[in-house]
């Protein structure tokens, strides 16, 4: 492992704070130590990573990546697969809002990295906005999204940029 300068680890599907540090023991035994070139980022993916995000912020975690298509299944309690409960998947519902501005606040208050993939940003230029306002450090989207969302980006920032100078 110390050949590698530029290993990250993304842990899934983190239900307690407890894995996490049982999961951090086990990488430790490997080898692997939290460093400049190796960093261990956690998915939020479950509403208990989003109540409990401080806490697993302060277990030891360098970057946090927001699962938006599981986060909802998961909150709302849908299937996004399923004919029979697909129309319900909503990643626009309150609740998954107010649990990825929890969630990115968070990391930015604790100073660690945020990002989100799954389909809500490339669909909803509206949520950029807000994911760069709360303090988002990156996110994921469709090839066919990229010049679209770039430029919600820039606006966006040059808006925040203006209004800190002022």
């Amino acid at each position: 492992f110390r050949s590698h300068r530029n290993l990250w680890l993304m842990i899934p599907f983190v239900r307690t704070v407890e894995e996490l540090k049982l999961v951090k023991r086990l990488i430790q035994e490997s080898g692997l130590h939290r460093s400049g070139s190796f960093k261990l980022w956690m998915m939020v993916e479950l509403p208990s990573n989003v109540i409990s995000i401080d806490e697993f912020i302060k277990a030891g975690i360098d970057g946090i990546s927001i699962g938006s298509n599981d986060l909802t299944q998961l909150t709302l309690g849908v299937d996004r697969d399923s004919e029979k409960v697909s129309k319900e998947f909503n990643e626009l519902n309150p609740a998954v809002i107010w649990s990825i501005e929890r969630v990115i606040k968070a990391a930015d208050k604790h100073g660690i990295t945020s990002s989100i993939c799954g389909q809500a940003v490339s669909d909803y230029p509206d949520l950029v906005e807000k994911l760069v306002e709360w303090g988002v450090t990156s996110v994921s989207v469709n090839p066919d999204a990229i010049d679209r969302t770039r430029e919600i980006v820039y606006q966006c920032e040059s808006r925040l940029i203006k209004k800190k100078a002022k």
